[in-house]
C-alpha cells in the first residue's frame, strides 16, 4: 500500500485509489498514518475527533471507526481482520498503531530526500541538492491532508508539514538564485508572495530574482508591499536582510550576495512524539 498526506488524503494498491469518505473516519486515518510506526493514544484520537467536548460514547466510537479501517484494509489488501490486527492497525496498550511496515508512506519519502538534499549543500554538492530538493517537493500534490477535518494534535501536524514545505522551498529557491535560475523561480516567488504577505524571505527572493531580471521597478514594488503589510499588520519594519536587498536594488548592485535559507534551513518536520513543491 501507499499512503499520502503531502495533498488530500490517499490510500492506493495496485494503482486504485481509496480513501474512507466519512469525516472522522479520515481523520482518525490520517492520525495513524502522519505518526506511522507510533502508538497513537485513545485520548489523543478522542481529543482530535471531538475537542474538548467528547460524547460519553467517544471511546467505544473511536473502537467502531478502527474496526471500519481495518475492514477496509482487509478489502483492499485481502487480507484477513486476523492478518490486519495483527500486522498492519494493530491495539497497544492505550492506544493504536499504524505500522511502519504495512505501506510507503510520501511524507516518509519526502523526509528522506530533504534530508539527502540538505547534507548535498552542506557538502558543496548544489546539483544533488537542488535535485533531491526538487524530488522532494514534487511529491506534494496540494496542501497537505486538504481535505481532511483536522483536531488540535493533527492541525499541528498539518502545520508542521507546511513550515517544512516552505522551508524547503526557500532553501531550493536560495541555491537556484545562486545558480542563475532567477527567471525560472519567478513564477512561484510571485503565487507564494501573496499567500504568504507577511513573509520576509520569500519576498527577499522575489525581490532578488526580478531584480537580476532587469525589473528592478517592480522588485522595489515588492518591497513596499511587503513594508505596507507588516507596517498594518503588525507595526513592524523589514527586517535587516531585507532592508540591505532593498538598498542594493535602489543602488543597481547585483554583485550583492544574499542568502536567504541555507544557513538556517531545518530537517523535514519530525513526527510528533506522544507524552501524554514544490507549493506550487
Amino acid at each position: 500500500m501507499e499512503f499520502g498526506v503531502l495533498g488530500p488524503l490517499q490510500v492506493r494498491v495496485d494503482g486504485e485509489t481509496t480513501a474512507p469518505s466519512a469525516p472522522k473516519l479520515r481523520n482518525v486515518l490520517a492520525m495513524l498514518i502522519v505518526h506511522a510506526g507510533q502508538v497513537v493514544p485513545v485520548p489523543s484520537l478522542v481529543r482530535d475527533l471531538w475537542d474538548d467536548d467528547p460524547p460519553v460514547s467517544g471511546p467505544t466510537t473511536l473502537q467502531t471507526y478502527i474496526l471500519n479501517l481495518r475492514k477496509m484494509f482487509c478489502a483492499v489488501t485481502g487480507l484477513s481482520t486476523v492478518e490486519v490486527a495483527r500486522d498492519i492497525l494493530v491495539t497497544r496498550t492505550g492506544g493504536y498503531l499504524l505500522t511502519a511496515e504495512a505501506g510507503v508512506l510520501d511524507v516518509h519519502c519526502y523526509q528522506r530526500l530533504v534530508a539527502s538534499g540538505r547534507e548535498a549543500l552542506t557538502r558543496g554538492d548544489e546539483a544533488a541538492g537542488v535535485r533531491d530538493l526538487n524530488e522532494a517537493l514534487l511529491l506534494w500534490r496540494g496542501p497537505a491532508l486538504v481535505d481532511v477535518p483536522a483536531g488540535r494534535v493533527l492541525e499541528s501536524r498539518r502545520r508542521q508539514l507546511e513550515e517544512s514545505r516552505l522551508s524547503a522551498f526557500e532553501c531550493l529557491v536560495d541555491v537556484e538564485l545562486r545558480l542563475g535560475m532567477y527567471r525560472e523561480v519567478l513564477s512561484e516567488l510571485a503565487a507564494l508572495t501573496v499567500e504568504n504577505p507577511l513573509h520576509e524571505g520569500l519576498h527577499g527572493q522575489y525581490m532578488w530574482a526580478l531584480h537580476l531580471s532587469g525589473r528592478r521597478a517592480q522588485a522595489l514594488q515588492i518591497f513596499h508591499r511587503l513594508r505596507g503589510a507588516l507596517v498594518a499588520g503588525l507595526g513592524l519594519e523589514p527586517g535587516p536582510q531585507v532592508q540591505r536587498l532593498h538598498q542594493a536594488v535602489l543602488n543597481a548592485d547585483t554583485d550583492f550576495e544574499p542568502r536567504f535559507a541555507v544557513s538556517r534551513f531545518p530537517a523535514a518536520a519530525p513526527a510528533t512524539a506522544f507524552s501524554g513543491g514544490r507549493p506550487y
